[in-house]
């Protein structure tokens, strides 16, 4: 696989990363023993951003990624999240992106990790009551004490990334981005990340499992599939959104080329240039098999279904070219708990019941 620099604070990963947070939350029943082995699977085939967040499980995830590495820690870059709180116990207590939180935070994640060292160390939300200058303030004594190596946001405005780029340079920014997905295209935050060389790490590529073509009723999902929370999966909006996916599929047949984007979502739009300094990586999840259809695009797990490159397709449908409209139109996205960003609550807000993203 392909290895990129993701933006230009140094930071280089494979060309496609894996998201563990449903190996540990908020995609059904959980199994640790293919969970290591879609890590391990991962690793054989090049991908080395692996994204965690002490708020999956809370803490097991981090924990599952600790297991996996021991004793080959050099062959991955860890990216881990702070920013909501915590207790020992698990509770969750709100927003707490305070310096004293960060530190006591990192200090905790790295013990679950089992290593002295954070290879990109994102806030996860902004805290509304602590100015995002404070937060990357603590972020960036973390790079000084050699605790964290690089660092970034998720979910945040254009303002928000201009501010906390001022205070240290941002590796990356991470935000849903997919086929489905493409409002930072239009709200100023790719611009932005293209500007100042901060790298795009795009989680949910296959629109939550949406595009993966393994969804076809919300009784897919299981009892605690936070799915069944999101209004894009939602009566009428599900059989609207899973309309369009049929509309994207019958195109891409037509055109002899497949649905699922080598980088989905990633490649800019015909007549388009990226940034010279910005990179983008895809985050694809590792599901459990009987739960998720959000496949990594190169079929990482040893147990996915239909991986694009295992099934040996050709080059990726584009948006904006083949016919495709560049934004499409669904039913239910903006809406949800941790997209939404609007001009008075620019941030991203948590979702009521944790984080999913």
């Amino acid at each position: 696989m392909e290895i990129r620099a993701l933006g230009r604070q140094g930071l280089k990963v494979g060309a496609e990363g894996l998201g563990l947070m449903g190996m540990s939350a908020h995609y059904g029943a959980t199994d640790e023993t293919e969970s290591l082995a879609t890590i391990d699977r991962a690793l054989e085939l090049g991908v080395t951003l692996l994204d965690t967040a002490e708020g999956y499980g809370p803490f097991r995830n981090e924990q599952l990624l600790g297991k996996a590495l021991a004793g080959r820690r050099e062959a991955a870059v860890v990216a881990t999240k702070t920013g909501v709180e915590f207790s020992d116990e698990g509770a969750l207590l709100g927003h707490n992106a305070s310096p004293e939180y960060i530190r006591r935070s990192a200090d905790r994640s790295l013990r679950h990790l089992g290593t002295d060292h954070i290879d990109l160390y994102y806030l996860h939300r902004v805290d509304p009551n602590v100015p995002i200058e404070e937060s990357v303030g603590a972020l960036a004594e973390l790079v000084e004490a050699g605790k964290v190596r690089h660092i970034g946001l998720c979910e945040v405005s254009p303002t928000t990334i201009a501010r906390a780029h001022a205070v240290h340079p941002l590796a990356a920014v991470q935000t849903e981005y997919s086929l489905f997905e493409r409002g930072i295209e239009h709200d100023g935050v790719l611009d932005t990340l293209r500007d100042l060389g901060i790298g795009l790490v795009a989680y949910s590529p296959l629109g939550r499992g949406f595009l993966s073509g393994a969804i076809t009723s919300p009784d897919d999902f299981a009892a605690d599939d936070f799915r069944r929370t999101d209004p894009r999966f939602q009566g009428e909006n599900f059989h609207r959104n899973l309309a369009v996916v049929d509309q994207v599929r019958r195109l891409a047949s037509e055109k002899g080329v497949h649905p699922l984007p080598a980088r989905p979502g990633l490649d800019p739009p015909a007549g388009r240039r990226s940034h010279p300094g910005h990179q983008a990586a895809p985050l694809p999840g590792g599901e459990h098999r009987r739960h998720r259809g959000d496949d990594h695009p190169r079929g990482a797990g040893r147990h996915r279904r239909g991986g694009a490159a295992r099934r040996g397709l050709g080059r990726p449908l584009r948006a904006g070219a083949d016919g495709l409209p560049e934004r499409l139109i669904l039913s239910g996205y903006g809406s949800g708990p941790v997209r939404g960003r609007t001009p008075h609550a620019p941030d991203a807000p948590d979702a009521p019941d944790g984080i999913t993203a």
